[in-house]
């Protein structure tokens, strides 16, 4: 070997890659725990409910004497059960061999989607709401996209102003990207405004991807989903992490345009992505089951309305919180997102800084229900010497 040390290459996407922001604060929570601080981590949206008994039954009972490769497009009892609930849910007929196909959670769904849809060379705009989940953007990098953020204004309802798109944006974009239930803000889209952008797409000849983890969490009317837009140009992402508290089984599933799903399942078994039968054994249980999610929702509305009086009597203001398991809550005076969370660390609360999340998300931070209530009060309790340490 020569003197200086060979080169290895790697992708621009892996080169250019930032941390991710959960794994940068695992290493400062571990930090301030090294000084014998109990830390509260209201960060992430790991939910830590109990698992219903009858879905951890169905997995148990699943577990077969041997093991095999499972399949890329999933059992058809799976199909099925997503197939019954969208009908039941939203009312939408979906064939489960042609609108659905199994996903190993939401978040791989979200980031190889863009490897199957996004045209570098003729369309390579991926349309990003502002703030937005990073897997969006990480997986237009890795596809050799280009993130074209759309902002999200508390002054339009935390809606995407699609009139805002120039024409030749959306000539250029593959994918259009919505979540709501919306992670951060906890807003919510009205039919009105899904059938809007669905019709936009579908003149452009642009991919609606509607990422709906949360459309079961919920604090007023049950939300609508994008497939009540109909199936052309459309696809719904939906997860048991979130509806089911059932985030390590990693069991998702994708529906909607009979065209892309059918593409999708020449290019997924490429990937690896299939989910392990007795997974899917258990899904099928989570699905067809309505009782424990009305539990977790009551749950985590008893949560909301526990820590948005007592944020707001601290001086922190809240959000929409219309839904999902977070609080999107505006930083006091004039200090940075990063800083204020800094400072809440400190006193050994865990917070993501809203600027994590995109440009738009400076000036605010996101707190996850996901604590019980003794640590969510304890949490309010330190933030409220943080708060007082901001005037």
């Amino acid at each position: 070997m020569s003197g200086r040390e060979s080169e290895l290459p790697l992708s621009p996407a892996v080169r250019t890659l930032a941390p991710y922001p959960f794994a940068r604060l695992d290493a400062l929570r571990e930090a301030v725990e090294a000084k014998g601080i109990r830390v509260v981590d209201l960060s992430i949206g790991d939910i830590r409910e109990i698992t219903p008994e009858p879905i951890r039954r169905a997995l148990v009972e699943a577990v077969p004497e041997r093991s095999s490769y499972p399949r890329a497009l999933g059992t058809r009892a799976l199909r099925e059960a997503a197939a019954g609930w969208v009908a039941r849910r939203f009312g939408v007929a979906l064939d489960p061999g042609v609108h659905v196909l199994p996903t190993n959670g939401s978040k791989e769904a979200a980031f190889t989607l863009h490897l199957a849809v996004v045209d570098p060379g003729r369309r390579p705009l991926v349309l990003l709401p502002d703030p937005a989940y990073p897997v969006y953007a990480r997986g237009t990098a890795a596809a050799g996209g280009i993130a074209h953020p759309v902002p999200l204004l508390a002054e339009n309802g935390f809606l995407p102003d699609l009139d805002a798109i120039p024409a030749d944006v959306w000539r250029r974009a593959s994918i259009l990207w919505i979540n709501y239930p919306n992670n951060p803000t906890g807003a919510v889209a009205p039919l009105e405004f899904l059938v809007a952008a669905a019709a936009r797409c579908r003149e452009h000849g642009v991919l609606l991807a509607g990422d709906e983890p949360y459309t079961e969490i919920y604090y007023g009317d049950p939300p609508p989903s994008v497939l009540q837009t109909g199936c052309d140009n459309v696809l719904a992402l939906h997860t048991l992490s979130k509806r089911s508290a059932l985030p390590g089984y990693r069991s998702g599933f994708m529906a909607g345009d009979a065209r892309l799903i059918a593409a999708l399942k020449k290019f997924r078994p490429a990937v690896g992505v299939a989910t392990p039968g007795f997974i899917q054994a258990a899904a099928v249980a989570a699905w067809s089951d309505e009782t424990h999610v009305a539990a977790f929702r009551e749950t985590f509305r008893a949560r909301r309305d526990r820590v948005v009086p007592a944020l707001q009597k601290i001086g922190l203001p809240v959000g929409t919180a219309e839904a999902t398991i977070y609080l999107w809550v505006r930083v006091p005076g004039e200090e940075s997102s990063e800083s204020f969370v800094g400072r809440a660390l400190d006193e050994g609360v865990v917070l993501l800084p809203g600027s994590a999340m995109g440009e738009r998300g400076e000036g605010f931070f996101r707190l996850s229900l996901t604590a019980d209530g003794d640590d969510l009060d304890l949490a309010v309790e330190r933030l409220a010497r943080v708060t007082a340490a901001s005037g």
